[in-house]
């Protein structure tokens, strides 16, 4: 099994990438799929209201965005809940696909989470951040939060040195799709 991460700043194209990268025949961990599981199980949501001290349960992905925007400490507090669940589904996701040839994880904060060396290759998708923050209000983002979670991140340069490919998102998807390509037909 050949595990392929593929990594990216905020609004970078990670998911777009995935799609062209696995071309609906291999199979994708993505990260953040997961965290929206996540909010509809009522244990985790149980445990995000207890330690949050939240009295209502009722649209807690916008109640815990606005504790962020107050306090993003909070945001701190968030990942340490989430990431150890992520991680327990990746490591289930990596056993049921343990004979398939190419395996993929989409996984935002890949390289802030030091995770590098449990992939054989690891893609960065690379765009500026004005672009990134454009497409971010696109999905109904907001300009505040864009700053909090894109100062989490490590800098593209940063990212870079810890990837083996470093792919530029900034046209279109028929550019990107060729660029992921030429990458595959290295393995292939």
């Amino acid at each position: 099994m050949k595990k392929i991460g593929i990594t990216g700043s905020l609004a970078s194209g990670k998911t777009t990438a995935s799609k062209i990268l696995t071309r609906g025949k291999y199979p994708l961990f993505s990260a953040d799929n997961e965290v929206k599981k996540l909010y509809k199980r009522k244990n985790f949501i149980g445990l995000i209201s207890n330690k949050f001290k939240l009295k209502k349960t009722i649209k807690i992905k916008q109640i815990l965005k606005n504790k962020i925007l107050k306090n993003n400490s909070s945001l701190k507090k968030l990942e340490q809940i989430i990431h150890p669940f992520v991680r327990k589904e990746m490591r289930k996701f990596e056993i049921k696909n343990k004979n398939k040839k190419y395996v993929y994880f989409e996984i935002p904060l890949l390289v802030e989470s030091k995770l590098m060396k449990r992939f054989d290759v690891v893609i960065f998708i690379k765009a500026n951040k004005s672009l990134r923050f454009k497409r971010f209000l696109s999905k109904g983002g907001n300009k505040k939060l864009f700053q909090i979670l894109n100062k989490k991140q490590l800098s593209d340069k940063k990212k870079a040195e810890h990837s083996d490919f470093v792919v530029v998102n900034e046209k279109n998807k028929i550019i990107l799709k060729k660029k992921l390509l030429d990458i595959l037909k290295k393995y292939e």
